[in-house]
């Protein structure tokens, strides 16, 4: 009786011991941590980002300039600091614009079926058709270049992917024998769909977009880097080392300091996607 009563709890916690037993996703979720605490806490421990001073350009790390300082005289720690914040806002927001389109598409796409699912999945094929980051220019150019247009750009080529993931899922489960009763006893499609289908497609999407946050702080540094994102003085990473490039030979640490950081955000949260995708693999779990 004991062993029974256990069984439940054993269940729940044992996706916890596994992630606990991944150093990768420990690692990811530990780097995870300390960007979020660097971005809540950048305006008590960087100074003002914006600020020059023209006779402190290109000054080499010191503990006056942690990371030193660029050709404006500005400090890249402070620069740094507050882009964490920028980037975190912009990853964010893609992840979560990209999921609500492509969610709200798979889902219509897989439950409809017919008509419906041929007409929006070959709109899903024609964002496929083109290379996603040239996509994204060409939106971002459209719209004009700033923060806001950079994580509609990005969303907008990105949505494919989770409509493709869920309509995947929504096909798999619609012949199950939960979603036949219920469609039995004559539930509303709209119900069945929201009640039924989509909780159960939830877990590939919450995989996939950890991996896409990491993505989508690449691409809009990316964005920015040619001129189609963040503009100066905004301390966003991709633009800052657009900004200081030129000046690799004699200050390395102006580019390179905010490359780092965008080295080591994707690269946290890459490890924390293969985390979860670990542990959240009922496989794995069974």
């Amino acid at each position: 009786m004991a062993a029974a009563v256990n069984a439940p709890s054993d269940r729940r916690s044992r996706p916890l011991r596994r992630f606990l037993r991944n150093p990768g996703g420990l690692i990811g979720l530990a780097l995870l941590v300390l960007l979020l605490l660097v971005a809540l806490l950048a305006p008590a421990i960087a100074p003002d980002p914006i600020e020059q001073n023209i006779l402190q350009r290109l000054s080499p790390p010191s503990s006056a300039h942690l990371l030193g300082t660029d050709q404006l005289g500005r400090d890249v720690w402070a620069r740094v600091a507050h882009g964490a914040a920028i980037s975190l806002k912009v990853g964010f927001g893609v992840v979560l614009l990209s999921v609500l389109i492509g969610v709200v598409i798979g889902l219509l796409a897989g439950s409809l079926g017919g008509v419906w699912d041929n007409l929006l999945m070959r709109l899903t094929d024609i964002f496929f058709a083109f290379p996603s980051l040239i996509l994204a220019m060409a939106i971002a150019a459209a719209l004009g270049p700033n923060l806001g247009n950079t994580i509609l750009a990005v969303a907008l080529v990105s949505w494919p992917v989770y409509a493709r993931l869920v309509r995947a899922n929504v096909l798999a489960l619609r012949e199950r024998e939960f979603v036949e009763a219920a469609r039995a006893l004559g539930v509303p499609q709209w119900r069945l769909m929201l009640r039924h289908l989509l909780p159960n497609t939830l877990t590939p999407v919450f995989v996939q977009a950890s991996f896409d946050v990491g993505g989508a702080i690449l691409t809009a540094a990316g964005l920015s880097f040619v001129g189609f994102g963040a503009q100066p003085p905004i301390p966003e990473w991709g633009a800052m080392v657009s900004e200081t490039r030129s000046y690799i030979a004699e200050a390395f640490w102006a580019p390179t300091s905010p490359a780092v950081a965008i080295l080591l955000t994707v690269l946290a949260f890459n490890l924390l996607g293969d985390a979860l995708r670990d542990v959240l693999d009922p496989r794995a779990n069974a």
